[in-house]
C-alpha cells in the first residue's frame, strides 16, 4: 500500500467518520459515479464552500473504489451497499487519493510543494509495478503511461481534495500557477490510464485555467448544478434524523428543532433544496449548544477581506443584508476565483462561493444566524465602514436608552444618522427605515433573539426581541411608522395583542418573567424628525 497509491488513508478516515453518533449517509451519490467509470476518462470537478464535506465525500469515494481494504462490511449498511451493482464496482480500481492541502515540513516554494507530491507519486508507483522500468528523472505521467502500455488494466480513479489549495498560499506565484494547472494537464488530460479524475475544490476550475489546460472538467457547483447537490450540506429530511438522534441520546436537551433551522439552514441547491452547514450542526448536537462554529483557517474565511478594497459599492447593501432584506445581484462564479475583486457583483459573487452569502433568485442574503453574528461583528469592529460602524457603535447605548425608557437618547441616535449623511435615510418606503432601525439596534443580539416580521397575536410585528441569556430581563416589541406617531405604533401593538408572544399559552406560565416594553418609532418626511415613545404592558 503507498501514500497515495491504494493508500489505507481514505478507509481509515472514512470508517471513523462512519462510527460518528452524528454519521449522515451520503453513499447515494456513488451509484451515480458508476457509469463514469464505466465509460473512462470521465472528469468531474466539485467546488464547495469550506465546511460543506468535501473531504468526507472525497475519502467515501477513495474507499469505496480503492483496491487496498475490503469494504464491502464498511458500506454494507449504507444506501450504495444495497444497489445490485455495487459488488461490480467496489474495491475494483487502482486509486490514486491526494489531498493537496498537505505541506512538507518546510515549505518555502511551490517547487519544494509539487516535488515532495511528484516523489511520493513515483514511489508508490515504483512498488506497486516492480516490473515496470522507471528513469529517474522520468515525469511521473509518462512513468504511468509506460505501466498502461504494459498493463492495460492499469487504469485508475483519480481523488484529488482541495485542488486549488495552492492558489491561497504566499509561496505561489503567479508563475507557479501556471506551472502547476500544467502539472495537472499533463498528469490527468487526454490519458489513457485515467479512469475517472475526481477534484474538489472551493473555486471554480475554469477561471484558474484560462487557456484549454483543465476544459476536460464538467464542473459541478451548488449554485449552477444539481447534480450531486444532495451529497454536500444537510437537507430538512437529514437534520430530522439527526435531532432524533440526539433527543435519544442526550439527558439535558437544551436545543430546539427550530434553533438549528435559525443558525445553521439558509443555503440551498441549484433545485431550490435547503441545505444547512453540516460541520456546524455536528458540532452543536456534539457539544449541545446551539453557538458559532464558523472557524477561519485564513484571510480568505474573512468576510472583511472581500469587501475593503471597494466599501464604498456594498457598504449600503450589507446595511440592508444584516436587516434581513435579500439584496439584488449578479452572481458569476468565475468572477469569485479573481483575488483582484472591483465591482459589487465582484465582491458578492466571492462570497457566495465562500459560503458567507446565500443566492436564490438573482438576489443575495446573509444565510443564518451563525454568518449574521459574523457580519454583525465585522459592522461593529471596522472603522473604514463610515456611518455603518459608526451607528453599529451606538447600539449599546440605543438599547440601554430603550430599556430606561430615555425617548430623548433614542432620539438623538437616529438624527444623528441625518446628520452622517446616511445614504439609506431617504426612508423612500420602510425597508430603509428598518435597515437603520436594525442597525441602531446591532449590539441587543448579544441579549436577545431579534425577530422582523413576526406573527403575533393577530398582525405581524415589526421587531421582537426575545430575552436569550436572562429570561427575567425586559422583552421589547418595536413597531415603525413613517408619518405617524409613535403613540400609533404603540396603539398598535396593544390592539393587535402582540404581547401575546411573551405570555403563557393554555395556562402555562410564560419562561420570559421580565416586563414587555412597547416601542414606538415614528419618522416625519417632511420635518425629517424622529419621534419615539416607550410604554411598559
Amino acid at each position: 500500500m503507498g501514500v497515495y497509491l491504494n493508500s489505507t488513508t481514505a478507509y481509515t478516515l472514512y470508517k471513523s467518520e462512519m462510527a460518528k453518533p452524528y454519521f449522515v449517509d451520503k453513499t447515494a451519490m456513488l451509484k451515480e459515479l458508476f457509469p463514469l467509470v464505466e465509460e473512462g476518462n470521465s472528469y468531474i470537478c466539485v467546488t464547495r464552500p469550506r465546511r460543506f464535506g468535501k473531504t468526507v465525500t472525497a475519502n467515501m469515494i477513495a474507499a469505496f473504489f480503492s483496491q487496498s481494504n475490503n469494504t464491502t462490511e464498511l458500506f454494507s449498511t449504507c444506501a450504495i451497499g444495497k444497489e445490485l451493482d455495487c459488488p461490480h464496482y467496489q474495491n475494483q480500481y487502482p486509486v490514486i487519493h491526494i489531498s493537496f492541502h498537505d505541506l512538507p515540513k518546510r515549505c518555502d516554494s511551490y517547487e519544494d510543494y509539487i516535488s515532495r507530491i511528484e516523489e511520493r507519486m513515483i514511489r508508490d508507483l515504483r512498488q506497486e509495478y516492480p516490473m515496470t522500468e522507471i528513469e529517474p528523472e522520468e515525469a511521473v505521467w509518462d512513468i504511468l503511461t509506460d505501466i498502461y502500455a504494459e498493463d492495460e488494466n492499469a487504469r485508475f480513479v483519480f481523488v484529488l481534495d482541495e485542488w486549488d489549495f495552492i492558489f491561497h498560499q504566499d509561496f505561489a506565484h503567479e508563475k507557479d500557477k501556471k506551472a502547476y494547472l500544467l502539472f495537472l494537464r499533463n498528469l490527468l488530460k487526454d490519458r489513457p490510464y485515467v479512469r475517472l479524475a475526481y477534484i474538489t475544490g472551493i473555486l471554480p476550475i475554469a477561471k484558474y485555467s484560462s487557456g484549454s489546460e483543465l476544459n476536460m472538467f464538467v464542473e459541478y457547483t451548488m449554485v449552477t448544478e444539481e447534480k450531486f447537490s444532495s451529497a454536500f450540506g444537510f437537507t430538512e429530511m437529514e437534520v430530522d434524523g439527526l435531532y432524533k438522534r440526539y433527543l435519544e441520546n442526550t439527558e439535558n436537551v437544551r436545543i430546539s428543532r427550530e434553533e438549528l433551522k435559525e443558525w445553521y439552514n439558509g443555503y440551498h441547491t441549484f433545485s431550490g433544496e435547503r441545505v444547512y452547514n453540516p460541520r456546524s450542526v455536528v458540532c452543536a448536537l456534539r457539544n449541545n449548544n446551539p453557538g458559532n462554529y464558523w472557524t477561519s483557517s485564513g484571510p480568505h474565511d474573512e468576510i472583511y477581506y472581500y469587501i475593503q478594497k471597494n466599501i464604498a459599492e456594498v457598504r449600503d447593501d450589507l446595511v440592508r443584508m444584516a436587516a434581513g432584506f435579500p439584496v439584488q445581484a449578479k452572481v458569476r462564479e468565475y468572477a469569485a476565483s479573481s483575488m483582484r475583486l472591483q465591482t459589487r457583483d465582484e465582491i458578492f459573487s466571492a462570497m457566495v462561493v465562500y459560503g458567507f452569502l446565500s443566492y436564490e433568485n438573482g438576489k443575495v442574503s446573509i444565510p443564518n444566524r451563525e454568518l449574521m453574528e459574523r457580519f454583525d461583528e465585522m459592522l461593529q469592529k471596522e472603522s473604514s465602514l463610515g456611518y455603518v460602524n459608526r451607528l453599529a457603535k451606538e447600539s449599546v447605548r440605543m438599547l440601554e436608552a430603550t430599556l430606561a425608557g430615555d425617548t430623548e437618547t433614542m432620539c438623538e441616535i437616529l438624527e444623528m444618522a441625518h446628520n452622517t449623511e446616511v445614504p439609506l435615510l431617504h426612508y423612500n418606503n420602510e425597508t430603509e427605515l428598518t435597515a437603520i432601525v436594525n442597525l441602531v439596534y446591532l449590539a441587543a443580539r448579544d441579549q436577545y433573539r431579534i425577530e422582523r416580521e413576526e406573527k403575533a397575536g393577530i398582525g405581524y410585528v415589526d421587531f421582537i426581541f426575545y430575552p436569550e441569556l436572562d429570561k427575567s430581563a425586559d422583552c421589547i416589541i418595536l413597531e415603525l411608522k413613517i408619518d405617524h406617531s409613535p403613540e400609533e405604533a404603540i396603539r398598535q401593538i396593544r390592539e393587535k395583542q402582540y404581547d401575546l408572544r411573551f405570555r403563557g399559552y393554555l395556562g402555562k406560565e410564560s419562561e420570559y418573567t421580565g416586563k414587555i416594553r412597547a416601542v414606538g418609532i415614528g419618522y416625519d418626511r417632511k420635518s425629517k424628525k424622529h419621534s419615539c415613545k416607550v410604554e411598559i404592558f
